[in-house]
């Protein structure tokens, strides 16, 4: 199971602890926000896709959707996220609860900009009823993102 690799990596840093773990889904924005008692956009939700012959994670705001045209000048292709048969397959999560830790080897992350303007951020932890609170700096360190990005636009009404 997927939370049992994330919490195996995260016993690495000593920080398996603090993953928490809801009676009730948050596999989308709303619902990992309304187990977290939070609002949307501090969710880090992680969108898997395929970019010419890798496979990468964008973690981004939950307020945010992808820009394709900043994308496409970003990474040279098209946006094209994974099924979730891929995703489980090639990213190593299952849709509602991918997360940039304990992925597949050769897994690009990527994280965006509008994380920034929030001091605290929660990721989900490979399940789609977990997640983890992280400063900025800790999900740069943890989830051992390749680079910032900006491929994100907000979506006016979450």
């Amino acid at each position: 199971m997927s939370i049992e690799k994330v919490k195996a990596y995260f016993e690495a840093y000593s920080i398996a602890d603090k993953i928490q773990e809801f009676q009730t889904s948050s596999a989308t924005v709303e619902l990992a926000a309304k187990a977290l008692n939070c609002e949307p956009a501090r969710i880090a939700k992680t969108l898997s896709f395929k970019a010419g012959d890798k496979y990468i994670l964008i973690v981004a705001a939950g307020d945010t959707k992808v820009d394709n045209a900043k994308y496409k000048e970003q990474f040279k292709t098209k946006a094209k996220m994974l099924s979730p048969e891929d995703a489980l397959e090639h990213i190593g999560h299952a849709i509602g609860g991918v997360c940039p830790f304990a992925v597949n080897e050769g897994v690009e992350i990527y994280l965006d900009d509008s994380l920034k303007r929030f001091e605290t951020v929660f990721p989900a932890c490979g399940s789609d009823n977990s997640a983890i609170e992280l400063t900025i700096p800790e999900l740069e360190k943890y989830s051992g993102s390749k680079q910032w990005v900006d491929v994100v636009s907000l979506i006016r009404s979450i």
